[in-house]
């Protein structure tokens, strides 16, 4: 009976790493799905605007943790004529354990609101990065969209490009 006594106190032990660690796990699966959800909306949405020859945009609303895209196109087709006419795209929502920390555009930092970020038929974007914040770990993880060249890139932690200076360039 001891021993019995003895086998499910291991088992219980053993069940218990297993169930932590499984949850160490779980929600840095949910911030790099995340990650790789924006990133792969954003290079649509950049390939949609060079290939249609329009502007896209992309809508944050960072207090509710979601995101949409916004074609130049009325829901009927042809082109918009104005921006309320513009045809929405659902909006995407952020894992659970996910959120926007802050989102900056053109080094305007917004924590809270509505932000539109636009990409245009040169592949150009509005130069933003996102900070996306994975609780209870407080994980940070910044997407950034370059401006001149539309290109997205990830970054562990906070980041912040430099800003050039004159000795860059010669």
């Amino acid at each position: 009976m001891v021993e019995m006594l003895g086998v499910i106190l291991v088992m219980g032990l053993i069940a218990t790493l297993v169930s932590i660690n499984w949850r160490a796990i779980l929600p840095k699966t949910e911030l790099h799905a995340a990650i790789r959800t924006i990133a792969a909306t954003l290079q649509g949405v950049r390939s949609e605007a060079i290939a249609r020859n329009q502007v896209y945009q992309v809508q944050y609303d960072i207090e509710k943790n979601r995101y949409r895209v916004i074609t130049p196109f009325r829901v009927g087709g042809g082109l918009a004529a104005s921006n309320e006419d513009r045809h929405t795209l659902e909006w995407n929502q952020l894992p659970a354990s996910v959120s926007f920390r802050a989102i900056t555009v053109d080094g305007v930092e917004y924590q809270k609101g509505m932000v539109f970020v636009r990409f245009d038929a040169l592949g150009t974007a509005s130069g933003h990065t996102i900070l996306l914040v994975q609780s209870p770990y407080e994980t940070l993880y910044t997407i950034e969209v370059q401006g001149l060249l539309g290109l997205i890139d990830g970054h562990e932690g906070l980041f912040a490009r430099a800003v050039p200076k004159e000795s860059d360039f010669k």
